[in-house]
């Protein structure tokens, strides 16, 4: 696909604010990126962007925080990614350009009403056994692949499980950036993008850049800036982009 002046300005913006709010909180990259990608590149290939975004986003930060990262919880999470990945390619090929973006716009809505109501809720279950790490995996992985938001997948599972919050916003790089990886392969291999509707080659480099200039910002900012402020900025951003995605969807039927 061809990129207008335009086009290219917004998906500036949207990929070194999506970075910043990741070095920032640990997340927010997809919850910002899918919409808003969506709306100026569409729902195929914005997803798709955002996949890729993420998966540089998450190599970046591993690097930075691979200390605290639990390697072990990771990998059954990143090798359940597959199978979840693998049906939401297949549901991003059936599926219009205009219900693609419903489906953007009311994963990332219900994200941030999700967040909304666990925190009213206060904490959930406590869940000793094992079954919600590999459940994390296959759900996130669909998730992800259809509309770039994987985040709140596993935010339940961090609150099942009680996981750490140092340690969670940690592993969450690896796993993004395999999340990232696994779907950007999925759609390819199987189709569920054309050619057509790829990015150009020569943005690979620049999202590259983008995202490490993004990350450094936010680390400049994170003195300044509570995590929880830089949170409720991402959702913020993440519910107009998402309701203006999904009000486009609903047109376009």
């Amino acid at each position: 696909m061809d990129l207008t002046v335009t086009t290219l300005a917004a998906v500036t913006c949207a990929i070194l604010i999506g970075a910043v709010l990741q070095r920032l909180s640990g997340s927010g990259m997809g919850l910002v990126l899918a919409p808003t990608l969506t709306l100026v590149m569409g729902a195929a290939t914005g997803v798709l962007l955002a996949n890729a975004t993420t998966t540089v986003s998450g190599l970046l930060l591993t690097l930075t925080l691979r200390r605290q990262v639990n390697w072990r919880r990771a990998a059954v999470i990143c090798a359940c990614v597959v199978p979840g990945a693998v049906v939401g390619a297949l549901v991003v090929r059936a599926a219009s350009a205009a219900w693609l973006q419903v489906v953007v716009g009311a994963a990332v809505l219900g994200a941030i009403a999700f967040t909304a109501l666990a925190d009213r809720l206060g904490r959930l279950p406590h869940v000793t056994r094992a079954w919600p790490t590999p459940v994390a995996g296959v759900v996130g992985g669909f998730f992800n692949t259809v509309s770039g938001v994987s985040a709140p997948v596993l935010v339940i599972h961090s609150r099942l499980t009680r996981w750490e919050h140092t340690s969670f916003a940690a592993t969450l790089q690896p796993i993004f950036m395999t999340m990232g990886a696994v779907s950007v392969a999925a759609k390819v291999l199987l189709g569920s993008t054309g050619v057509h509707e790829l990015p150009p080659l020569w943005l690979l480099p620049y999202v590259v850049v983008l995202v490490l200039v993004g990350i450094g910002m936010g680390s400049g900012l994170a003195r300044h800036v509570p995590t929880e402020r830089a949170k409720a900025l991402a959702m913020l951003l993440a519910g107009i982009g998402g309701a203006s995605a999904l009000v486009r969807g609903l047109i376009s039927l």
